[in-house]
């Protein structure tokens, strides 16, 4: 879709702590200079990957202020605005906006929210009063909710809704959503080279902390057309990208980040760190990732 403002790949950035668990700000800069130097083109602040549930209000509101100032215009700046109300989705938005951000991801209501697709797009309709473009987020094994093909062709119909990231992980359902015609983004980490043969638009990728280089090689190859250099690249990703997705998820990208040089400290509680045991085996299924994003 000519036009679509977050193509290729949205990296859904590791937020780094210190051993107390508080947000290591003093190192947010080079943090994220990393990332910028590997060539990621777009950054989700206050991502899952994140840990955005976990990061109190000021918290987030501080993260993407500051992470916004860093990237300053570097690399496209996409804030999570996910809460359970939709005044303080608006006022996150909001300020998002005045941080210079490009637009927002936003879960539809969760914890025994509304199921009703009526009361999902009034849901969304008042979201987009913080002025930038939304991102909705399809997440249904941990929301409840389901985005279909037909409410995301009603969703669509409202101002500042520009597209869906798809989490499910089931890529029937997401060539399903493709087939709308409208922009869709993969953020299912196994499902990346399909996702993106079967004309998703973009990728909001939280294993790409670890390999950010052979991420951005890969999202380019699918760019050109080159399937079999993308097909080459994927067969490096795949065990890891596969493992980290049967559970574990954010302890594994944060234990893998570590071992490739992108570490951002321990997820905060009530996370705790990958026990030693599968940190051996996290490893293992890396392989060469971790020679490859040194040298690349």
């Amino acid at each position: 879709m000519t036009g679509f403002p977050f193509p290729g790949l949205n990296l859904a950035v590791t937020t780094p702590f210190d051993p107390d668990g508080g947000i290591a700000f003093d190192r947010l800069e080079e943090h994220l200079e990393r990332y910028i130097a590997a060539g990621v083109p777009g950054f989700v602040l206050s991502s899952g990957t994140g840990m955005h549930a976990y990061l109190s209000r000021g918290e987030s509101d501080d993260l993407v202020a500051r992470g916004a100032k860093i990237i300053a215009g570097r690399a496209r700046v996409i804030v999570q605005a996910s809460a359970l109300m939709v005044e303080d989705v608006v006022a996150r938005t909001r300020h998002a906006a005045d941080c210079g951000a490009d637009g927002v991801m936003v879960l539809p209501p969760f914890f025994e929210g509304p199921t009703d697709a009526d009361d999902i797009l009034a849901f969304y309709a008042a979201a987009g009063e913080g002025g930038l473009p939304i991102i909705g987020y399809n997440v249904p094994q941990a929301v409840g909710v389901a985005i279909t093909p037909e409410l995301f062709r009603r969703l669509a119909e409202i101002p500042n809704f520009v597209t869906v990231k798809d989490s499910s992980g089931d890529l029937a359902a997401q060539t399903d959503l493709i087939r709308t015609g409208l922009p869709m983004m993969n953020g299912a980490d196994p499902l990346m080279p399909y996702a993106l043969y079967a004309g998703a638009q973009g990728l909001i990728w939280g294993g790409a902390n670890f390999a950010p280089k052979s991420c951005v090689a890969a999202a380019e190859a699918a760019r050109r057309g080159e399937w079999d250099r993308l097909r080459e690249l994927w067969r490096a990703l795949e065990p890891a990208m596969n493992l980290i997705w049967q559970g574990d998820y954010v302890q594994s990208v944060y234990a893998a980040a570590e071992m490739t040089g992108y570490g951002a400290g321990q997820p905060r509680r009530p996370l705790s760190p990958l026990s030693s045991e599968k940190r051996a085996v996290l490893r293992a299924a890396l392989g060469g990732l971790i020679e490859a994003e040194a040298r690349a």
